[in-house]
């Protein structure tokens, strides 16, 4: 019988350590399943909006007689479709809104006022395959592994153990080498389920497969390290289980509040709430000041800016501009002040290893806030392709029908 399968039989003998192996398999297997069955929740509402968009493009058909009425009236789609990756590391995307769509209207409130969800009930984090990787997996290893020796030594066995020819290679490397790969199998082949299953490609699934490897490896050395220089098993498992409530529980939390106070950053619903007081303010402003205001950020448009002292969609547009213009200090603000937030956060990964790690996975699972960040941006450039569109309309005698619909910009996934 070789080392390693010598000590498989031993791990096998022991009830207690295939009871944890296959909880946290199981823990993987739901992990993956939950986070599989969001991302075909969030693909499904994408397929529905647009398969829905064709209808709604001919009801506008049916009374749209000028621009102003179709601007109004046009939504248009935009989406963040879930990463082949998403469903291991869920991120933001349970408080992030996976599609938006948008009139060409002032957009910061249409983006902010989407921010429903209270971003402090997703402190703990979603239950997918990360959160059983950073959180879970090390208790299990602990479990296996803070005994290693300090068993033997209860037991009476550690000096004759020791005593044997080759001793760290033939027992301690196999016996090391049993738990932790149980561990990584636990969790890695639900993921190459989950992987399969999503479409993910072989470099991205090996990449992905070789941070969770990084978690189980980083934990192996604390516990080692501990282990080997402890006395009493009871002692060994509490020491672990300290380090493990800090590295993972409380130093990132309290990284993470001194983020906050170190940098504010405006609140998303105000915002949305200033942008529309804004707006509204517009309709008692004399019309001759709004457009003054308006063409001195588009002076291209000054040739064909008169309106009338009726209502104009001229006027109209131009001052649901000038509400996005009058936020657009305290917008620049939210998306900088996120922006560091999450740039600090990655240099305390640096100093945490499980934190930087799980950054890691959301960051290649397309669901950390970059990625929010940048759908947003995307969203910001498509609503400017929109005004555009529709002010060559507005501010020319250029005419306007149905069939102008089907010349609406659509949205780019990649590009907004």
């Amino acid at each position: 019988m070789s080392d390693l399968a010598r000590e498989a039989w031993l791990l096998g003998r022991s009830r207690a350590a295939l009871a944890a192996l296959l909880l946290l398999a199981l823990c993987a297997a739901a992990a993956v399943a939950l986070g599989l069955a969001s991302v075909a929740r969030d693909r499904a509402a994408i397929d529905r909006m647009l398969a829905r968009q064709p209808t709604e493009t001919a009801a506008l058909k049916a009374f749209v007689t000028d621009p102003g009425d179709a601007a109004y009236y046009g939504l248009q789609p935009t989406w963040d479709a879930p990463s082949d990756l998403a469903f291991a590391a869920l991120g933001g995307r349970d408080i992030a809104p996976a599609m938006l769509r948008v009139r060409a209207l002032a957009l910061e409130g249409q983006i902010y006022e989407n921010e429903a969800a209270n971003p402090e009930l997703a402190l703990p984090g979603r239950f997918d395959l990360a959160f059983v990787a950073v959180y879970l997996a090390p208790l299990v290893l602990i479990a296996l592994l803070h005994d290693l020796w300090s068993g033997e030594r209860e037991a009476g066995r550690l000096y004759a153990l020791s005593a044997l020819p080759h001793a760290r290679r033939r027992l301690w490397v196999p016996r090391i080498a049993v738990r932790v790969a149980g561990v990584l199998a636990a969790l890695l082949i639900p993921f190459a389920i989950g992987a399969l299953a999503s479409g993910t490609t072989l470099p991205r699934g090996l990449v992905f497969a070789g941070l969770i490897t990084l978690v189980i490896l980083f934990w192996t050395l604390v516990i080692l390290a501990v282990a080997r220089r402890g006395t009493l098993s009871a002692v060994n498992a509490a020491t672990l289980a300290a380090l493990w409530f800090a590295l993972t529980l409380v130093v990132p939390a309290a990284a993470n509040l001194a983020i906050n106070a170190a940098v504010p950053v405006p609140d998303g619903a105000a915002l949305a709430r200033e942008n529309r007081e804004e707006v509204h303010a517009g309709w008692d402003r004399p019309k001759a000041t709004t457009m003054q205001r308006f063409l001195a950020l588009y002076p291209e448009l000054a040739p064909h800016g008169a309106v009338p002292p009726t209502f104009s969609w001229k006027w109209y547009y131009a001052f649901q501009h000038l509400g996005d213009e009058h936020v657009a200090a305290e917008s620049h603000a939210y998306h900088a002040g996120v922006a560091r937030r999450a740039e600090l956060a990655r240099a305390v990964g640096w100093l945490l290893p499980p934190a930087g790690l799980a950054q890691a996975m959301a960051a290649m699972a397309g669901t950390d806030v970059t990625a929010q960040l940048a759908y947003q941006q995307r969203i910001r450039a498509y609503h400017t392709r929109l005004r555009g569109f529709y002010y060559g309309f507005l501010f020319s005698d250029k005419p306007f029908g149905p069939g102008d619909l089907e010349a609406v910009p659509r949205f780019d996934p990649d590009k907004g």
